[in-house]
Parts: C-alpha cells; structure tokens; sequence
C-alpha cells in the first residue's frame, strides 16, 4: 500500500470537510434526534459509499480522460458550484 497517498488524502479530505455542510448536516441530525451512535453509523456509511462511487468512477475516467483535463473540469465545476451558492441557487 502506498502510505503516502493514504496519507495526504487523509489530511487533505479532512482539512476540506472540517466545518463544510456535511459536518453541519450531522451536528443537526445529532441534535434533533439525540442518537449520535445512528447519526455516526449513517454518516459513515453515506461517506464510505460516496467515496466508493468516486473512486470507481475516478478509476474509469481516468482511462479516457488524461489527468490533467480531468483536474481543470473538477477546477470548473468546483468553483460553478461556488457561484452557484453565492447566488443561493442552492
């Protein structure tokens, strides 16, 4: 296994979720509804299947699509979704 990779994925996903609508979508759900036991389990199960689906999809995309204009439509979309809730579209 590369540590590495692990590593600096771990360090930059939870720098990136630390405070974003994830982490506030499960304060609220612990809050409302008292279990944070089935609030975590959920949460770690939406987590696990959402990164599975992003891997696998990464995985094949990148067979088709070279790396380098993968990162720039991630740029675009990434930041057309900055726009989008500055405008509270969402």
């Amino acid at each position: 296994m590369d540590w590495k990779v692990m590593l600096s994925t771990f360090a930059l996903l939870f720098v990136a979720e630390l405070g974003d609508k994830t982490q506030l979508a499960v304060i609220n759900m612990t809050a409302k509804h008292k279990s944070p036991i089935p609030v975590f389990l959920g949460a770690l199960l939406a987590l696990g299947l959402v990164t599975f689906i992003g891997v696998a999809f990464g995985e094949a995309l990148t067979r088709l699509v070279p790396t380098n204009v993968l990162k720039r439509i991630s740029a675009v979309f990434f930041v057309l979704m900055g726009v989008l809730i500055w405008f509270d579209v969402f």
